[in-house]
């Protein structure tokens, strides 16, 4: 008997609103029933990073390739800096095939591709604050402690938050993160709510 077919969940959110740590601690308290999908780049790898970990990194040719190919379920040119994003068909179809759910941290415009393809996906949106000036405030305050930015890059962030905070509607559940652990929880609440599988993926 073929296992019931996984599920995705797309989650998206502005830079400094912690989505890699709760991604991390979704993956830990799910284990092998959902999986990260590793998106592809054509941006050179930065110092500690590995391939095939935090991405797939491609050449240009390649990456032109391959989605002239129809190899990508979404690609999006991010922040007009001439650097390509997106998500392979092959980091998730077998996953889901075998009743595993995929998680995708995209950014809003690869989001609205996919929710077009998989209307059935679980799709998160994670916020600093309940609107979108205090979320703005919350996002600035936040990127200034980080002090690894420049005052301008910190703006140019803060324009792309904008934006993706106005989209914020096109998700299903809307997720405050006022409080990491209490975030974390209350995706993984929606998640079962939405039938994440109890038990492991055999």
């Amino acid at each position: 008997m073929a296992p019931t077919p996984g599920k995705l969940v797309v989650l998206s959110g502005p830079s400094g609103v912690g989505k890699s740590t709760i991604v991390r601690k979704l993956l830990a308290m799910t284990g092998d029933r959902m999986r990260l999908s590793v998106s592809a780049t054509t941006r050179d790898p930065r110092p500690g990073e590995v391939a095939g970990r935090e991405y797939h990194f491609l050449t240009d040719d390649e990456f032109t390739r391959r989605r002239e190919a129809g190899e990508f379920l979404e690609c999006v040119e991010v922040f007009g800096r001439g650097h390509w994003y997106g998500t392979l068909l092959a980091e998730v179809t077998p996953s889901l095939l075998r009743g595993q759910w995929v998680l995708l941290e995209i950014d809003v415009d690869g989001a609205k591709r996919v929710l077009a393809a998989y209307p059935g996906a679980v799709s998160v949106f994670v916020t600093a604050a309940p609107d979108e000036a205090q979320a703005l405030e919350v996002l600035r305050e936040r990127l200034q402690a980080r002090g690894t930015e420049a005052p301008d890059a910190i703006e140019r962030r803060l324009e792309v938050a904008k934006h993706e905070l106005q989209q914020a509607s096109q998700y299903q559940h809307i997720v405050v993160n006022e409080g990491l652990d209490d975030a974390i929880d209350h995706i993984h609440e929606l998640l079962i709510a939405a039938g994440l599988p109890s038990k492991e993926i055999p």
